[in-house]
């Protein structure tokens, strides 16, 4: 499955558009990671269990938005867009959408 942002693809044409796919992940952190990653903040580091749950987030949505693509018989994802966001305190969500296309063989 080619996973594009762009909403063209270089040396391929789109035959068909397929419609709006989506992937959603939130994530839950716990409270001795909040406060480690509270401490890295104030000295100034990055906060590595944070990045982890994020990198998370974005392979669980991907992964969900490719699965409903195939569903519908989809060659590629154009116009790919990732979103982070804190629901609440403690919890992180990242959606991914984009629109599935079928390509001219």
């Amino acid at each position: 499955m080619i996973i594009s942002t762009t909403s063209t693809l270089q040396n391929a044409e789109i035959e068909e558009y397929l419609g709006v796919v989506t992937g959603e992940a939130i994530m839950g952190a716990n409270i001795v990671r909040d406060i480690f990653a509270g401490i890295t903040d104030i000295i100034g580091g990055r906060s590595g269990a944070y990045e982890q749950k994020l990198g998370q987030g974005r392979q669980i949505a991907i992964s969900e938005m490719t699965d409903q693509a195939r569903r519908l018989g989809a060659d590629a994802i154009i116009g790919v867009d990732l979103d982070f966001e804190t629901v609440q305190q403690g919890m992180l969500m990242c959606v991914a959408t984009g629109t599935a296309v079928k390509l001219k063989r």
